[in-house]
């Protein structure tokens, strides 16, 4: 089993030291899903909630969110991001909105931890716009997909 990094040799909580790692270009994918009742899926999906484009406000959402995961998760490193951004896929047959994220940066650090804050933050966005009239949502299946960068190079989910 891999050593946990973000503790030291007492066991202590710490913020991992990257200042000697060099910077390269690192992408990270993730994914979840959101799942409703179909009035509630028709509605998302006609665009014609009363709070307007349900998908659009959880896309902003999401990459706002992208950007302030140092400041959600305490031993996140503040990150530069140079590029993210957010698909959502709706299944009808299962009244359903899969949200992926890419996320991209250069430095010594990845991107795992924001693309999956974005892809959290877009489906509670939808779950928030969507409670009135559904409040039994349920989201999950929220995992990374890929990354690469770094000394640990790519990594691909089975």
């Amino acid at each position: 089993m891999n050593k946990l990094t973000h503790f030291d040799q007492s066991g202590q909580a710490h913020m991992v030291n990257v200042g000697d790692k060099p910077n390269t270009h690192r992408v990270a994918v993730a994914t979840g899903k959101i799942s409703m009742l179909p009035t509630t899926f028709e509605m998302v999906e006609a665009g014609n909630h009363k709070k307007g484009d349900v998908l659009g406000i959880a896309r902003i959402a999401g990459i706002q969110a992208s950007k302030r995961t140092a400041d959600l998760i305490p031993l996140c490193h503040p990150l530069a991001l140079t590029h993210v951004s957010l698909e959502f896929q709706l299944n009808k047959v299962e009244s359903s909105i899969s949200c992926q994220v890419r996320a991209e940066t250069t430095g010594p650090t990845g991107v795992e931890m924001e693309a999956l804050t974005a892809v959290q933050v877009a489906l509670l966005t939808i779950y928030d716009i969507c409670k009135a009239a559904d409040r039994g949502m349920v989201m999950g299946d929220v995992k990374l997909l890929e990354k690469s960068g770094g000394k640990s190079g790519e990594w691909k989910a089975a």
